[in-house]
């Protein structure tokens, strides 16, 4: 069974003199435990709100949407989201950061330093613990707000596009760090991105969504073996044969959304 499990979602926002506005509709693909699926499409066509509807913070207003077998009524269990911007808190150490979180599960403070210490570590930042974020480069923040997710051992990983802001030399550095770090644990992940080498260096599978209203359009296997170093992986004739294929279908809906761009802006 599926960990997480989407058929035929679709979800309306109010829009502009009363009219729903439909983000997604009729997504349906499913995401089994231990893969890593990315999902591409063009800007603004509702690869957020997909993670929305699989972590709870939205429901559906058509379709289904489960995790392990059981539809999404509320955030489920076990569940780690990774946004554009981190969430680390200024006036908190970056070891205070990362045991935040299991102490908000009922970790004493004690037993949630040492879990915590354990992940700075692995990220890198042992000799960096007593910290501030305001003190930490682009990246180290990074590290910290990933140590802040994989702290509570999550089952299941939503990244909407973490790494976005990182210049390309911390941006690859940090895809090294997420697949090394993630490799072994079993979690499944959903990792939205708009670069498409980003989607094909980390996944096992890409889902390429339509222009807006998003649907699903395809979804290609990345038949690349593990484990990965992004750099070395990106000039592999069957990384680039991979790209070539899948550009085909994301490159359709990248102009169509541009025109549509163009038409209204007219």
């Amino acid at each position: 069974m599926s960990v997480i499990a989407l058929r035929n979602a679709t979800k309306r926002f109010p829009g502009a003199g009363g009219r729903p506005h439909t983000a997604v509709r009729d997504l349906t693909f499913t995401v089994d435990a231990g893969e890593f699926v990315a999902v591409v499409g063009p800007t603004g066509c509702g690869k957020s709100t997909t993670l929305s509807l699989v972590s709870g913070l939205e429901p559906p207003s058509s379709g289904e949407v489960d995790v392990d077998g059981v539809p999404v009524r509320g955030i489920p269990d076990g569940v780690g989201y990774m946004f554009q911007t981190d969430a680390v808190l200024p006036w908190r150490s970056v070891l205070d950061n990362v045991a935040a979180g299991p102490r908000y599960r009922g970790a004493g403070r004690a037993e949630a330093r040492r879990r915590a210490a354990v992940w700075v570590e692995r990220v890198g930042l042992a000799a960096f613990d007593r910290y501030y974020p305001h003190q930490l480069s682009g990246g180290m923040r990074k590290r910290v707000a990933l140590a802040q997710t994989l702290v509570n051992e999550p089952r299941i990983l939503l990244m909407d596009e973490p790494f976005s802001a990182l210049d390309v030399q911390t941006r690859a550095l940090m895809q090294d760090e997420l697949l090394r770090l993630w490799q072994g644990t079993g979690a499944a992940v959903v990792f939205v991105t708009h670069d498409l080498e980003e989607a094909i260096a980390l996944a096992d599978r890409v889902v390429v969504m339509t222009s807006s209203p998003a649907t699903v359009k395809g979804i290609f296997d990345v038949p690349l073996p593990r484990p990965r170093r992004v750099e070395e992986i990106r000039l592999t004739p069957a990384f680039i044969d991979t790209y070539r294929e899948i550009w085909q279908s994301l490159r359709e809906e990248v102009e169509r959304a541009r025109e549509e761009a163009s038409r209204r802006a007219a």
